[in-house]
C-alpha cells in the first residue's frame, strides 16, 4: 500500500465532505435542540452517512454497470460537480439550509446531503471504479476522512468560537482552492482517459 497515495485519498475525500464548510450549517441546524443532545445527533447522523459511503464503497460499481456509466464520464462529471461545489465555497451564495422542520433532524440534511452528498459518492464511486482490487484501502480512505468529519463536527460549537466567523470563512475558501485544483485534474484525466481509448 502506497502511503502517500492513502494520505493523499484521505485528504482529497476529506476535503469533498467538507466538514469546515458544514460546521455553520450543522451549527444553524441544531441551534433550537438542546445542547447536551446535539453531539448524540451529529455522531448519530455521521453514522448514517458512514453507512451510505460503505454501501457505494461495495455496491456502487454495480449499479454504475447497471446504468451502464464507465470511469471516463464519471471522472469528468466529478470533477464538473467539484468545481461547481468550490465555486460555492469559495464565492458563497445566499442559500438557507437553516429551514428544517420542528424537532431534531433526521438523516436530512445532515447526513444528506451535507456529509454524504453527491459528490462524495463520486469521489467513492470513481476510487473503487479506477482500481477496485484496492478495496481493503478505500475502506481504510473512507473510514479516516469519517474520522476526521466526526471530530471536527462534534466540537462545532467549540470550534466555531475558537475561529471566529472571519476564521470559518478564510478557512472554506482555502478548502475552496484545494477543490478547484482537484477538480480541474478529474476533469483532464477523464479527457486524458477517453482520448486514449
Amino acid at each position: 500500500m502506497d502511503l502517500a497515495y492513502l494520505i493523499s485519498s484521505i485528504f482529497t475525500l476529506t476535503l469533498v465532505m467538507d466538514p469546515m464548510g458544514n460546521l455553520p450549517v450543522f451549527i444553524s441546524t441544531l441551534k433550537g435542540v438542546p445542547e447536551e443532545r446535539r453531539k448524540k445527533i451529529v455522531i448519530r447522523e455521521l453514522f448514517i452517512a458512514l453507512f451510505i459511503m460503505i454501501f457505494f464503497l461495495f455496491f456502487g460499481k454495480s449499479v454504475m454497470t447497471l446504468l451502464n456509466i464507465n470511469i471516463v464520464s464519471l471522472s469528468v462529471a466529478g470533477g464538473i460537480i467539484l468545481f461547481i461545489i468550490a465555486m460555492g465555497m469559495i464565492f458563497p451564495g445566499k442559500a438557507n439550509f437553516a429551514a428544517n422542520p420542528e424537532g431534531e433532524p433526521f438523516i436530512v440534511p445532515l447526513a444528506i446531503p451535507l456529509v454524504c452528498g453527491p459528490s462524495t459518492l463520486t469521489i467513492i464511486l470513481i476510487f473503487t471504479m479506477r482500481e477496485p482490487h484496492l478495496w481493503s484501502m478505500w475502506l481504510l480512505v473512507v473510514l479516516c476522512a469519517w474520522l476526521v468529519n466526526i471530530l471536527i463536527l462534534s466540537f462545532s460549537g467549540y470550534l466555531s468560537k475558537l475561529f471566529g466567523k472571519r476564521g470559518m470563512l478564510a478557512l472554506e475558501k482555502l478548502m475552496g482552492m484545494f477543490l478547484v485544483t482537484l477538480s480541474v485534474q478529474m476533469v483532464l484525466e477523464g479527457i486524458k482517459k477517453f482520448l486514449s481509448n
